[in-house]
Formats: C-alpha cells, structure tokens, sequence
C-alpha cells in the first residue's frame, strides 16, 4: 500500500471534509493529492474540495515560515544528520532559483508554488521564500495564488479524468 492509501485507511470514519483539508496541509500530497482524493474517492462537491484543499495547502505556511529556521538551527547545533539535512534543503532552493528570483521574486515564488508537481508547492514555496529573505506578506499572497492557480489546474485535470474514466466504464459495461 502506498503513503496516500496508508494515511486514507487510517482516516476511515474522521469526516471527509477534514481528511481533505488534513491531506493538503501534508507536505507532498499538499491540494495536489487532496482535490483528487475529495472528488474522486470521496465523491464531494469540487468547488468545496477545492476551498477546503487551499485553506489546508496553506495553514502550514506561516508555522513554515517562522519556525523553520530557528527550528533548523537548533536541531543542526544538535545533529549532524539534521545539519546535513537543512544545508541541502537551503543549498537546493537557492541553487534552484537564485538568478529568475532576483530579478522576479514574487512572481517567480508565485509561478514556482501554480506548478502542480511535487516538490513544488507551498512547503517548498514558503522555503524558497525564506532562503530569498522575501519578506512574509509578498511570500504569502505569491504562495497563495500559486496555490490557487495549481488547485485550479488540479480541480481540472481531476474533473476530466473522472469524466474519461466514466466513459470508459460505461463504454465498456455496454451502457
């Protein structure tokens, strides 16, 4: 069983509204795996699982924010593996972006955050935003509508793929 399916079965009789907006708060799985699990596993109403995904995509964001580095800093003082860890993590997000978000920032951060692959949502966003020091308001709206632009893509594609998946059945069954 994959994480997703781990996490779903674990959250059998907790109401679905709250494993949608639980499951986009998660890091990874962020609105990218929660609109496809509200519309198509839960049946629910997309406007909803899209609002619900982007409140839990982004209720970690300021935690992220100001906690993040004195959280790192103290377990690396502690930690070889954490300092390893937090000096890839900050090294990979300045590599990654350094010259499009000087010239771009907040632009950049927002285009960064609407792409819906992995590793590229607002966990990720909000650290990108940090190692570019930009400061907490701009970070928020740029992550906010780059969330809202990849719950879009992401409320499309899961609709359009659940209407080819009926026909398909239908074709199939002879319907």
């Amino acid at each position: 069983m994959d994480f997703s399916g781990y996490v779903i079965d674990l959250l059998v009789g907790v109401p679905s509204w709250l494993v949608v907006t639980f499951l986009a708060a998660l890091p990874i799985v962020e609105l990218r795996g929660s609109i496809p699990v509200g519309i198509g596993v839960y049946g629910m109403n997309p406007l909803v699982v899209f609002i619900l995904s982007v409140i839990g995509n982004m209720l970690p964001v300021a935690v992220i924010f100001y906690f993040l580095e004195p959280v790192s800093e103290f377990l690396s003082k502690h930690s070889r593996l954490f300092a390893n860890f937090f000096d890839f993590l900050y090294k990979r997000a300045e590599k990654k972006g350094q010259d499009k978000m000087e010239r771009y920032k907040d632009f950049a951060l927002m285009m960064f955050v609407a792409i819906p692959l992995p590793l590229t949502g607002a966990w990720v966003g909000t650290v990108a935003a940090l190692v570019f020091k930009i400061p907490f308001k701009n970070a928020f709206i740029s992550i906010l509508l780059g969330v809202i632009i990849a719950g879009i893509i992401v409320t499309v594609l899961t609709l359009t793929g659940v209407q080819i998946w009926d026909i398909a059945r239908n074709f199939i069954s002879g319907s």
